[in-house]
């Protein structure tokens, strides 16, 4: 593979949001082209990524001096990221041709966070993943206060200052962990604190700490959480649902990575497990307490987004000790990345669409939406089941999978409260389902669905119907590339 071959999804992706602003400035009359630009350069970045898995010299461990790898633990994400973006993308066609304004920056901006998120689930060098996240969190700043009223400029800016508050957490966990080791490789890292890092463990401690904490920003667990309802209500939603799953996403890629392959030495490892099992916990029980009393949809989702970033933390927890546990809490992440990427985009989908029309994210104004769009209803009901966990849906495998992680790797406690916080959630999701099939609605005029709407939501809705009653592709796909990161290790 030479250089340009190395990058293709990212170099594809990065190329077709250049070209999707020479399009908006040369030729301003060809802009309802702008989200097909897109469109297209998404598809061909998950093309080239299929034409590696088909090649002799894939997967690749080491690549541009070991900074990044070209493995089926990539792959999962590159593939998972280009089809958030594509959603996304088509989410948006709507909200973007009513705003009349910056189509072309938009799309520009939604494809070079893909592109960084891409960076971001390959590195494996401290200085790489840190350019990886600044290059996809920048965009998402902006797009943040992309909205028109005042409510979206707060978000764009409380996402901002917390982002750059996170960022330097990051930065001085990154130092000490330099300081330490003298190398920014994950790999020699590990190999550094094997050797003789215990005799630093405070320091170690410190920087783990520290670590947590910026990413625990993006990860949007307690208590770095505080952005998560402001921003979700203030953001344009199409933005809210791409914050919601991407960055999500990311953040757990790239945390697992770090802290199994590079700070998984047998001294250090149960500290960040019992810090990952409290921090779950307390994040499932006060994202859902804090939902259960939500009258904005938005804001509901946004809590309910920290509840199951809690969930995702058991898989971080159990992946402490290398072997069956490390599988199966490893490929309980990916598989509920996965699976929420596509619930929780359907759930978004939905709502775009429902409140472009009513002009309205309040719960009690979705009464009755069953005789106004059956579409639409049954597409946001059955994602909210599948958040909560009831099968037929692919939540329902994901949480099996990851709480069975948990009771693996002896954490009987956390499932039991994980469990159990799958119940209160099951209230307020179901209440917005029993609102909209039973509901009584103020006005009963039919509300249309565009194409692109009808399109991202199926899509979204498949996925999840598909992946629930036949779970094993996924499954499978989610255990190679977890051994593919411990064979790496």
């Amino acid at each position: 593979m030479n250089g340009i071959d190395l990058v293709g999804p990212q170099f594809s992706v990065l190329a077709t949001a250049g070209i999707v602003l020479l399009v908006d400035g040369l030729m301003p009359g060809h802009r309802r082209h702008l989200p097909f630009i897109a469109l297209l350069g998404l598809t061909l970045s998950a093309l080239w990524t299929l034409s590696w898995v088909s090649r002799d010299s894939f997967p690749q461990k080491d690549v541009f001096g070991g900074t990044l790898s070209l493995d089926e633990y990539a792959v999962f994400f590159y593939f998972l990221f280009a089809g958030i973006g594509a959603t996304v993308v088509l989410a948006s066609i709507d909200w973007v041709n009513r705003e009349g304004r910056g189509q072309g920056e938009y799309y520009a901006l939604l494809l070079t966070t893909c592109a960084g998120l891409m960076f971001l689930s390959a590195a494996r060098d401290l200085i790489t993943i840190f350019l990886a996240l600044e290059l996809s969190s920048i965009p998402q700043y902006i797009l943040a206060g992309w909205g028109k009223d005042k409510r979206s400029s707060e978000a764009g800016l409380k996402y901002l200052l917390l982002g750059a508050i996170a960022s330097a957490m990051l930065l001085y966990g990154m130092a000490l962990l330099y300081g330490v080791t003298g190398t920014t490789m994950l790999s020699e890292i590990s190999a550094g604190l094997q050797a003789n890092g215990e005799q630093y463990r405070a320091l170690l401690v410190l920087a783990m700490v520290l670590l947590i904490a910026g990413f625990g920003f993006k990860m949007a667990v307690v208590p770095f959480q505080m952005w998560v309802p402001d921003v979700y209500q203030g953001a344009p939603t199409p933005v809210a649902a791409f914050l919601s799953v991407g960055s999500k996403a990311a953040a757990f890629a790239v945390v697992t990575r770090i802290f199994f392959e590079g700070l998984g030495a047998d001294f250090l490892s149960d500290d960040w497990s019992m810090i990952f099992a409290i921090i779950a916990a307390v994040s499932m029980t006060l994202g859902n307490l804090m939902a259960v009393v939500q009258t904005d949809i938005k804001r509901m989702l946004g809590y309910s987004s920290v509840a199951q970033a809690g969930t995702f933390l058991i898989g971080l927890a159990a992946i402490s000790v290398p072997g069956e546990r490390f599988d199966l809490g490893g490929s309980g992440i990916l598989l509920f990345t996965a699976s929420y990427a596509f619930t929780n985009l359907g759930a978004f989908v939905a709502i775009i669409a429902i409140s472009q029309k009513i002009g309205s994210d309040q719960i009690r104004d979705y009464a009755g939406m069953w005789k106004r769009s059956p579409l639409l209803t049954v597409g946001l009901a059955f994602c909210l089941v599948s958040l909560t966990g009831i099968p037929p849906t692919a939540g329902f495998w994901a949480k099996i999978y990851i709480f069975n992680a948990g009771v693996r790797a002896d954490l009987l406690w956390l499932v039991v409260i994980g469990v159990l916080n799958s119940v209160v959630s099951g209230f307020y999701y179901l209440s917005v389902a029993r609102q909209m099939f039973l509901g009584e609605a103020e006005d009963e005029k039919t509300i249309s669905t565009s194409p692109s709407i009808a399109v991202a939501l199926g899509a979204a809705t498949l996925g999840v119907l598909v992946f629930g009653l036949i779970p094993m592709p996924l499954i499978s796909a989610a255990e190679s590339a977890v051994d593919a990161l411990r064979t790496v290790s």
